[in-house]
């Protein structure tokens, strides 16, 4: 790499993510398990997944190998807590075995508490619509405490609460989906977002009082909007209900988790499709790097003064040099951003393996690709890219 090119900054951090549900396999007391087997007309199952809950070792390892220095994982709560008021000793046991792998192995573990999923009987009982939704997270964050406890820094509550609220809408059929501006995500459902609000501030009260130095955040679903001539309001509704109310939410956080991977573009009309000629992914997202850059300062205007982390970044692509592309082009962003003093932390790459990616096994985000059958790990030249990166701490 070229001498001229940025250095990271001292702390940077570059890694990768995973989600328990993606990988783990055998998931079976949470809602989307549930989801999954009432479906299969339209869902393929997660079944064993990576096979990550006993092949995280080898996992942590080949991460470690490359060079990266940092681990995105979530804990489970369905396995913590798989009856209400019931919980299991030996799946926490087994995360703080990971939290002390992970520092064994000179990663640092950045921990999700909660990635899309549910304990079944939560979401039977009400979910975050139930008056007692902040309780019931936080007594199960009061039994992870043995996990936090053995080497963790920083956690982030809940991920993409913006989908959360959105997949709300989805899996109860509402019929509201149309957001009324010409395309794009159904927007969130109000009482679920004002709910996951309330539960992401208690429980960062409670982790602030139970583990003294702890950084606490979550993660936003940036959608980088745009807008051509004629498109600033539908832009502009889109962003505040879809983005800017859940980054304002966190703006007494101690971090927040920047995601990005493509952008939405409004015109008077409504969402305006890219034009045949412009790449895709194999997710059918318009190929488009620069969504991080725009993410990072948008929020950095948003929420000024609030450390940034970029906990999910990357491609699905059967082209594994295109993954480098892209991600080479997102980190010239991110040097950018950097080099005007936008206080930006670490860089995590979605994915570290090849998952599933809810119902689906088709895209393939990973820079370890995983045989279905046997569960072998295959590392893609990306994974030594990133590795190579890492150590020469230049973008």
């Amino acid at each position: 790499m070229s001498a001229d090119t940025p250095a990271l900054p001292d702390g940077f951090i570059v890694g990768a993510s995973t989600a328990a549900h993606q990988i783990e396999g055998g998931n079976t007391a949470s809602d989307w398990w549930a989801y999954e087997q009432a479906h299969p007309d339209r869902l393929q199952p997660s079944g064993s997944a990576c096979d990550s809950f006993h092949r995280w070792p080898e996992d942590m390892d080949l991460l470690a190998a490359a060079g990266l220095q940092a681990y995105r994982f979530s804990i489970e709560w369905s396995r913590i807590e798989p009856v209400n008021g019931e919980f299991s000793d030996e799946a926490v046991e087994h995360y703080r075995r990971m939290v002390v792998g992970a520092r064994e192995r000179g990663l640092e573990p950045i921990v999700t508490l909660h990635h899309f999923t549910n304990p079944a009987w939560f979401v039977d009982g009400g979910g975050w619509l139930h008056s007692d939704a902040t309780r019931r997270f936080v007594s199960y964050l009061e039994r992870i405490a043995p996990v936090l406890d053995a080497g963790v820094e920083r956690v982030i509550t809940i991920n993409e609460p913006n989908m959360v609220a959105i997949m709300h809408r989805v899996l109860a059929g509402d019929a509201h989906l149309d957001n009324g501006l010409g395309g794009g995500l159904p927007l969130p459902h109000e009482g679920v977002r004002d709910a996951l609000i309330r539960v992401h501030q208690g429980a960062r009260e409670f982790l602030h009082t139970r583990h003294r130095g702890l950084r606490v955040g979550w993660s936003v679903a940036n959608q980088a909007v745009q807008f051509v001539d004629g498109g600033e309001e539908r832009a502009s509704a889109y962003r505040e209900a879809i983005e800017d109310v859940w980054l304002r939410a966190a703006a007494e956080d101690d971090h927040i988790g920047v995601q990005a991977y493509t952008r939405t573009v409004f015109g008077p009309e409504g969402k305006v499709e890219p034009e045949a000629h412009v790449a895709r992914t194999t997710t059918g997202w318009e190929y488009y790097p620069a969504a991080l850059e725009e993410a990072i300062r948008h929020t950095a205007d948003v929420i000024p003064g609030v450390p940034m982390l970029v906990t999910e970044n990357g491609i699905s692509t059967r082209d594994d040099s295109q993954r480098i592309a892209y991600t080479r082009d997102a980190l010239q962003g991110l040097g950018r951003c950097l080099e005007e003093g936008i206080d930006v932390r670490g860089y995590l790459h979605w994915s570290l393996l090849d998952n599933f990616e809810w119902g689906n096994w088709e895209p393939t985000f990973g820079l370890i690709a995983v045989d279905r059958e046997t569960f072998a790990r295959t590392p893609k030249p990306s994974l030594a890219w990133l590795g190579a990166l890492a150590a020469d701490r230049r973008l």
